[in-house]
């Protein structure tokens, strides 16, 4: 099974980055229960990750009801869960090389919400493959949610993973588009529908966690210019403020926002304020077909 432009170590690197996000995703989905608090999740399912000498993509995304991404505990917070729909997205990378996956946990009575994230998952799956348009990936999943009742969030996509950058091209939708780019082995991209019982749009909310490193803008504030040096520490790659020590984070990094230092991820919410569910897999587009390097957290894996 040849992988096209990637060497042996790269595909290994890939490999493993998935063994260790299936290990725990399939230990924080468990301790998802009302009682529990985010931040509990969070920290245990990324102390896991570091232990198995890997490194983080981003942080661990906890996503209830309405929102769709980007929403991660901050270091007090002390919200549990309770009766809730819970997306869990976790990105894990071995010497750069990403795998990104997520699962819903549903407490709301709803697990048919749930069940067409997931199956719609299993038919751009199937889909997927090199010389395919990603625009077909994309029907196979509108297909399939709107089978079930359900709009999928078409304001949201999946994605290219390459090295230290978890979010590339090509973008694969989450509805059938006409003219789009075909899948090419060598690639490795999230497939990650998103199905809701809203109109199908997600908005920026006011909360913001997650931040990146970008542009190399300076600044002169002593605190900020420490937040810098720690950041240095995360490749480039998404972070959550708790990682930051010490105090004044928040103003460290409202600084460095100013100074185009840093950007922000407000949480995405759907507009209706409605239920989404989340299923994503990270895949490796070969010569013949595609390797799925999470496979092992969603039911139609095997």
């Amino acid at each position: 099974m040849s992988h096209g432009s990637l060497d042996d170590d790269a595909v290994e690197s890939y490999r493993e980055a998935g063994a260790v996000l299936v290990e725990a995703m399939n230990e924080a989905r468990e301790m998802v229960e009302p009682g529990r608090t985010h931040l509990e999740v969070a920290e245990w399912t990324e102390d896991f990750i570091r232990e198995q000498d890997a490194g983080l993509a981003f942080p661990v995304n906890i996503s209830v009801d309405p929102e769709a991404s980007h929403a991660t505990p901050s270091r007090d917070d002390d919200t549990e869960f309770g009766e809730e729909m819970v997306c869990l997205d976790v990105g894990v990378h071995v010497d750069g090389y990403i795998a990104d996956a997520a699962v819903t946990v549903d407490h709301t009575g709803t697990p048919e919400l749930v069940e067409a994230a997931e199956m719609a998952l299993e038919a751009a799956v199937d889909e997927a493959g090199p010389g395919v348009e990603v625009g077909v990936v994309g029907q196979a999943i509108e297909d399939v949610i709107r089978g079930y009742g359900y709009t999928p969030v078409l304001n949201l996509s999946g994605h290219g993973v390459e090295r230290y950058d978890a979010h590339t091209g090509p973008t694969v939708p989450n509805r059938g588009v006409d003219r789009s780019v075909e899948l090419e082995p060598g690639q490795a991209v999230a497939i990650e529908p998103f199905a809701t019982d809203g109109r199908g749009k997600v908005g920026e909310g006011t909360e913001e966690e997650i931040f990146e490193r970008q542009g190399s803008g300076s600044v002169r504030d002593r605190r900020a210019r420490q937040a810098l040096d720690e950041i240095e520490a995360f490749d480039d790659l998404p972070f959550a403020a708790r990682w930051l020590e010490g105090d004044r984070v928040e103003m460290a990094l409202r600084r460095l926002k100013q100074a185009n230092a840093v950007k922000g991820y407000p949480v995405l919410k759907e507009a209706d304020d409605a239920l989404v569910s989340q299923a994503e897999h990270t895949l490796l587009v070969t010569d013949d077909g595609v390797e799925i390097t999470t496979a092992g957290i969603h039911d139609f894996d095997g």
